[in-house]
């Protein structure tokens, strides 16, 4: 079991069934780990406003978190517009956000961002896992701010 797959647990505890993706490679142990939990549903989108706002209309509808995975910074960039419709409608939503391994990101990667930044304005919460230890303390922190 690796940091992937316990998130995938946290969610699946907290009753959020449902994660939309838009991954990437450096979400591919995400992808692989919601393959593995077959009550969790990934719902693939080809753009990260699509993902976006497929969570914000789920948890709308059905009034439970929805999980989103996008593909680092211009990722989550390009998912803005509809997490601040969601934050808006105080809609439950959990946006997990890859990034570079982090031997990379002293290098200035193309995609390397201040997702922290970019996330704060349109998030209740924003948290980055550092290692395996964060993993379930930030995902329940999430999912308890999704809820505020």
């Amino acid at each position: 079991m690796n940091g992937a797959d316990v998130l995938c647990d946290v969610l699946l505890a907290n009753d959020v069934t449902v994660c939309f993706a838009n991954p990437g490679t450096s979400e591919m142990h995400f992808v692989a780990a919601l393959d593995r939990k077959p009550k969790m549903r990934c719902v693939l989108g080809l753009f990260e406003g699509v993902v976006t706002g497929a969570a914000d209309g789920y948890a709308r509808m059905t009034d439970r978190p929805a999980a989103t995975l996008l593909h680092t910074g211009p990722g989550l960039a390009n998912g803005l517009a509809n997490m601040h419709n969601a934050r808006r409608a105080f809609s439950p939503m959990i946006n997990i956000v890859g990034d570079h391994a982090s031997y990379h990101l002293p290098l200035d990667a193309p995609l390397t961002s201040d997702i922290e930044s970019l996330a704060a304005p349109m998030s209740n919460w924003v948290g980055r896992v550092k290692g395996p230890a964060d993993v379930v303390p930030a995902a329940e922190a999430a999912f308890r701010a999704s809820l505020t």
